[in-house]
């Protein structure tokens, strides 16, 4: 396996050779499930991308055992496998047509001796409420978008193109971030479809950014890039056995995204390593003009984020339990109690802690969310153009009342209580929004870890995935998402353990700007744990 391994990445004529064996591969793998389990077994021809991280691939790069271009078709050749084929995973809504020219072009600079960094020739996944100005359309998982071409690259696509990142693709999203209806079933979507859960195929991969979640964990791209608002990027990449990182608001701009919240909203990083996603943060942040929020972070953001990774992270700290997500679920109560086991053996100090905000928070952020919602998709209509196929959020609900398949499965009553908001000049508006900084900030986060003197407070990412069913929607378990969310401020969730080959994640969340810390315990923590093992496709 090893010399037809090498004949593949050398050849420079493979695509007969590929297709012949792509085919063969999807007939034997299915052919050879069993009943209980249809595992998925990839020959070690084609999984030479599989479980590499970064460094490694750019070290193959640097050695010249294989090219951009080779690295870029095998992860074409996953996806064309697993999410196109045999367990149709689904997270890839659009693939990028020019991404083999854009690798061609980036192995030519390396042959001339330039890199432009870490992120040189790494494909990455956006997901698809992050604009995109080329051939992909961005959908936010919306029929009514599917022929929506934004007129320029989001901020975060042109640091990741400046960085030589290649946009491999858009991933499948819970339509609308997950803000839409009732009753809703994340990882579905209009235009997309319903992503599985590549750890058993008939779970739920947990939203909005699930698409990106299961890409990452199936090994159909390097890393991806998610959006939260509360837990859409920490819930799904627990869910996926993955890392996850929400960073503070501000940190990377929100420029260029299909938003919910310009109080919560923000990009992030997903990968499979700590490390992985420091790397791909680095590449994200910087002040931007056309996001004031990220004017606060001049002073506080790191182009490398790697120097943070320290395999003793955890001494010396003292972090803060929060139990709020404890006692709902003993299975996942018994990893989080070995998990605290292990922090006080690194040299941590835990400490118990009472409520971080009160629950009235809960429902000032509901109604920020609606009154931002109207005015920032209303705004980003406003962006697209004359070509803009949907102008208002009026225009939105009565495409989907007369769609056959947007109003299926739920209802859109979030897009109908936002319609009905005023504008963000409001009293009430003004007031839900003071009342919630207060509540979660002053009142909440930062008052818990100044009393306490805490570096930061570790929790229960959440359960493992549920059964997708699209009659009944989503059935969260449990959660510990909204603290950091509602305050803005970072949290960063790894593996914690597998219940019944499920991944589970714990999440380490702190103050504003705190992303450094953060990372050096997290890092502590996966370095000594090592948790994370790839999906099988179990039925």
């Amino acid at each position: 396996m090893k010399t037809i391994t090498k004949i593949i990445l050398k050849s420079k004529d493979r695509s007969l050779f590929q297709s012949i064996l792509m085919v063969a591969l999807i007939i034997l793998t299915w052919s050879c499930q069993s009943n209980s389990t249809k595992n998925v077994n990839i020959p070690a021809a084609i999984i030479q991308i599989e479980e590499q991280d970064i460094v490694q691939i750019q070290q193959g790069y640097k050695e010249k055992r294989f090219t951009i271009k080779e690295v870029v078709q095998a992860y074409l050749d996953r996806i064309a496998m697993l999410d196109k084929s045999g367990p149709s995973i689904n997270s890839i809504i659009a693939i990028n047509p020019d991404a083999i020219n854009i690798a061609e072009a980036l192995d030519k600079e390396l042959n001339e001796g330039k890199s432009r960094g870490p992120m040189h020739g790494i494909p990455v996944i956006l997901k698809d409420n992050i604009d995109t100005h080329d051939k992909m359309a961005t959908t936010a998982g919306s029929r009514a978008l599917l022929n929506s071409h934004p007129l320029k690259d989001s901020f975060v696509a042109q640091r990741l193109r400046a960085e030589g990142a290649i946009i491999l693709g858009k991933a499948n999203l819970s339509e609308w971030a997950n803000f839409r209806g009732q009753m809703s079933t994340s990882g579905w979507s209009g235009a997309g479809g319903q992503t599985k859960n590549p750890y058993d195929l008939t779970r739920n991969p947990c939203g909005s950014s699930s698409g990106s979640a299961a890409a990452v964990a199936a090994n159909l791209t390097m890393v991806a890039i998610g959006t939260e608002t509360n837990g859409s990027i920490v819930c799904p990449a627990q869910t996926n056995g993955i890392v996850g990182i929400k960073p503070t608001v501000g940190l990377i701009s929100r420029n260029g995204v299909i938003p919910i919240s310009f109080t919560q909203d923000t990009p992030g990083p997903m990968g499979r390593t700590v490390r992985d996603a420091a790397i791909c943060l680095g590449a994200l942040v910087g002040v931007d003009s056309a996001d004031q929020k990220t004017l606060a972070s001049k002073g506080e953001f790191q182009t490398n984020y790697t120097k943070f990774l320290n395999k003793e992270g955890l001494k010396g700290k003292r972090i803060g339990i929060d139990r709020s997500a404890l006692g709902i679920n003993f299975k996942v109560d018994s990893l989080f109690n070995q998990a605290l086991k292990y922090l006080k053996q690194q040299g941590a100090t835990t400490v118990a802690i009472g409520p971080i905000y009160a629950k009235e928070a809960d429902n000032y952020s509901y109604e920020i969310m609606l009154y931002e919602y109207k005015d920032g998709l209303n705004n980003y209509f406003k962006s697209l153009g004359q070509a803009a196929p949907i102008k208002n959020i009026q225009e939105l609900i009565a495409f989907n009342k007369s769609d056959s398949i947007e109003l299926k499965y739920f209802n859109q009553k979030f897009l109908e209580l936002a319609e009905r908001k005023g504008a963000l000049s409001s009293e009430e508006y003004k007031k839900a929004l003071a009342k919630l900084m207060k509540g979660s900030r002053e009142e909440g986060l930062d008052r818990v870890m100044n009393s306490n003197n805490l570096d930061a407070i570790i929790a229960p990412t959440g359960a493992p995935a549920w059964k997708t069913d699209l009659t009944n929607g989503d059935s969260f378990g449990l959660g510990s998402s909204s603290a950091a969310a509602q305050a803005g401020y970072p949290s960063i969730t790894v593996p914690m353990g597998f219940i019944d080959e499920l991944p589970v994640g714990i999440s380490f969340f702190g103050r504003a700007w705190s992303e450094p810390l953060l990372i050096e315990m997290a890092y502590g923590y996966e370095n000594g744990t090592k948790f994370r093992r790839a999906p099988k496709f179990l039925h």
